[in-house]
């Protein structure tokens, strides 16, 4: 798996920067027309949590993919060993990318 919780961003980078754009606006229009820009704020912020609750959803569902996948079964073959340790190793790393993923989020 992939360590893409460290380093990809949330968000697409035009997707961010339009949220962005979207805050910028609403400060700019403070002086003429305080609500509007309260509002246009309030909606920005809304809209920013609907796409980072989005994503985190989507990473969730892709870190418990990786690990449901395994079955788990323990035999006592050779194979069943090697797969058995294949599993663990899968349930380690999907435990890595939960841990770094709750990190992020705590620091946010």
């Amino acid at each position: 798996m992939a360590d893409i919780t460290k380093t990809a961003p949330l968000l697409a980078h035009d997707e961010r920067d339009k949220l962005e754009l979207q805050v910028q606006q609403a400060v700019s229009h403070f002086v003429d027309q305080p609500r509007t820009a309260v509002e246009e704020a309030d909606h920005a912020v809304e809209e920013i949590i609907g796409r980072f609750t989005e994503a985190m959803t989507q990473r969730r569902r892709t870190l418990r993919m990786s690990w449901q996948a395994t079955d788990g079964a323990a035999g006592g073959t050779a194979d069943d060993i090697r797969e058995q340790t294949a599993d663990t190793e899968q349930l380690r790393l999907a435990l890595r990318d939960y841990r770094e993923l709750a990190e992020r989020l705590l620091r946010l």
